[in-house]
């Protein structure tokens, strides 16, 4: 028997996939239990699909999605477009004509996942996408697989490549943010609009998915509270290593009495931490459970290769499926009703940096407002920046987030103070 798929796109990511299919063909296919054919694959215009004959590319291509919606021979749909338009129309009308799916776009899954699942469902297919958080780490499946008896308490992830570049140059070379992203740039781990990455856009996205397989509930991507590495400065990384820390922007999703709370941030972890050696592009996803305790997986979080392995995963996933003659599970059925966790519940360290007039009282004046919200001083760091001006730096006892965010309000109002950035502790 013999699975035939369509690609849609035939990027970097979508290259990789007969890559595989060649070069690992005889175990691809004892998995799969047949051979894996690619069917047709679809690209933007006739200019690219004569591009890619010239180039030695021997698949059927086409440049109408009616070609492989029609085509009763074809069992799944891979798509490795990107973006959210034309893709969510793309797999919509895959899964309607009762198509299974596979993707890795984790900014469509993150915003419109439940509705495309939903669809899969109707028609009696799956939608499977691996590759959608993490790249090569198949932390997905593991959560589904290996965690069913498991009860997942915490999840921290460092699980953007650009942003974890950026930073590990800024801290082991002294980089400023600007430099950072210029060699990033340069090597073209960043677009040439760094927004998704380097404001934690990309890293939300994925914690959207992973509050799925880690704990049965789908976060809006509105209500993940995400903040990027624009305001990283030398001096915050200076500080945190003196301190023993290591700045990541770190992704983390936990699970408290009154419910859950995702959030990407900058975070000083200790550097005895297993996220703080994950450095340049790679990724890593730390999770912590009642069962197994603390695990971490590590890998690269992008790439052709990495990717299309994931991606390859799902086929074969689906493919044994297709082979049984049975009806596909969802890739993941642990669902519960989504329940926010309180602010008052959710407990963390703060670094306040801030910049004053350099006269006497100014450190009281914070003293106040801290007592003033029930918190208080762990650590105060005091310098000269000029002959008018002074640098306080703050790492706080725990306080809840409601103490926090009132705290970033009032400091921020106060009359000669500039609150120039908030780290979270770990």
């Amino acid at each position: 028997m013999t699975i035939k798929i369509a690609l849609l796109g035939f990027g970097t990511v979508a290259s990789g996939v007969p890559f595989l299919l060649r070069e690992n063909a005889e175990k691809i296919t004892t998995a799969a239990g047949s051979n894996i054919e690619i069917a047709k694959v679809l690209v933007r215009d006739d200019a690219e699909k004569n591009s890619l004959i010239e180039k030695g590319h021997q698949y059927n291509f086409v440049t109408s999605i009616d070609d492989i919606l029609t085509d009763s021979d074809i069992d799944i749909v891979i798509e490795l477009m990107g973006r959210i338009e034309p893709a969510k129309t793309f797999i919509t009308q895959a899964l309607q004509a009762k198509k299974h799916v596979v993707t890795a776009n984790k900014d469509l899954l993150a915003l419109h996942g439940a509705e495309l699942l939903a669809i899969a469902a109707e028609n009696d297919v799956a939608l499977y996408y691996e590759a959608a958080v993490a790249g090569g780490i198949p932390i997905l499946r593991t959560l589904v697989n290996s965690y069913q008896s498991d009860k997942i308490t915490k999840i921290l992830g460092v699980v953007n490549g650009t942003s974890n570049f950026m930073m590990t140059k800024m801290v082991d070379e002294g980089w400023t943010y600007d430099e950072a992203l210029a060699e990033a740039s340069r090597l073209g781990y960043a677009e040439s609009d760094p927004t998704n990455d380097v404001d934690g856009i990309d890293a939300a996205y994925k914690m959207v998915l992973l509050s799925q397989f880690a704990f049965g509930m789908t976060i809006n991507f509105d209500d993940v509270r995400h903040e990027g590495i624009r305001n990283i400065t030398p001096e915050d990384v200076d500080l945190a290593q003196k301190l023993g820390f290591v700045i990541k922007l770190v992704g983390e999703i936990v699970e408290r009495k009154s419910g859950i709370y995702a959030e990407v941030v900058p975070t000083f972890l200790p550097i005895e931490h297993q996220l703080a050696t994950v450095n340049g592009v790679m990724n890593a996803v730390f999770v912590e459970s009642i069962g197994i305790g603390e695990a971490m997986f590590y890998g690269p979080g992008a790439g052709q290769k990495p990717t299309a392995t994931s991606v390859v995963a799902d086929i074969i996933a689906l493919s044994q499926g297709i082979n049984k003659g049975e009806k596909l599970l969802p890739f993941n059925t642990f669902t519960r009703d989504t329940v926010y966790a309180q602010k008052e519940d959710l407990l963390d360290k703060y670094y306040f940096a801030i910049e004053t007039e350099d006269k006497a009282g100014q450190l009281l004046l914070l003293a106040e407002l801290f007592n003033a919200e029930k918190a208080s001083f762990e650590q105060v760091f005091q310098e000269n920046i000029d002959e008018n001006r002074a640098s306080i730096a703050i790492i706080s006892h725990k306080m809840d987030l409601n103490q926090f965010d009132s705290l970033v309000e009032k400091i921020a109002a106060l009359p000669g103070f500039t609150l120039r950035n908030t780290i979270k502790v770990i």
